[in-house]
């Protein structure tokens, strides 16, 4: 036999649960649409930029790479201006190998093994800003890595070595 008192008791538990998972979903709402948009960008996270280029401009010194292809270029990207051959091309080539958390002038590692191929007397030398980010690379042509990572930032760096025939 079954009292009134527990049918009751039943009913008003019930009732509290139903009414407590209800409010769920209204608690829920305002924690995933907060998260659903990133904070607004404060001004000490944004890029720095430069008085007379804003946050994208490299200077790349070119030297001892022959006629037409030594000199001092300016080359800035978003949106892409400047002193340069490919200002289109160099831009893209450094869009191509920029990656969250990884510095796309890095030199080569120390631990590499690399083939003894002495690529010629070229050198580059960039400075500026990207993604950010201060850059003061240097580059050269002293072995197969030099060589490997020289030829990855063409055309931002002249193209040398055996011309691909046409």
């Amino acid at each position: 036999m079954v009292s009134v008192l527990q049918v009751a008791g039943r009913r008003v538990l019930v009732s509290s649960l139903t009414a407590a998972a209800s409010l769920v979903p209204l608690t829920a709402v305002p924690a995933l649409a907060a998260g659903a948009a990133p904070p607004p960008v404060r001004p000490e996270d944004r890029a720095p930029q430069t008085a007379r280029h804003g946050g994208d401009h490299l200077t790349v010194v070119v030297r001892h790479a022959g006629t037409g292809r030594d000199g001092t270029y300016d080359v800035s990207c978003h949106p892409g201006a400047g002193r340069h051959p490919d200002v289109a091309g160099a831009c893209q080539v450094l869009d191509t190998h920029t990656r969250w958390g990884r510095d796309p002038f890095a030199p080569v590692d120390p631990g590499s093994a690399c083939t003894m191929v002495y690529g010629g007397p070229a050198t580059a030398h960039v400075t500026g800003t990207w993604a950010g980010h201060p850059v003061d690379a240097s580059y050269d042509r002293s072995n197969g890595c030099e060589i490997g990572r020289w030829d990855r930032m063409v055309p931002l760096l002249p193209r040398l070595g055996a011309q691909p025939s046409a």
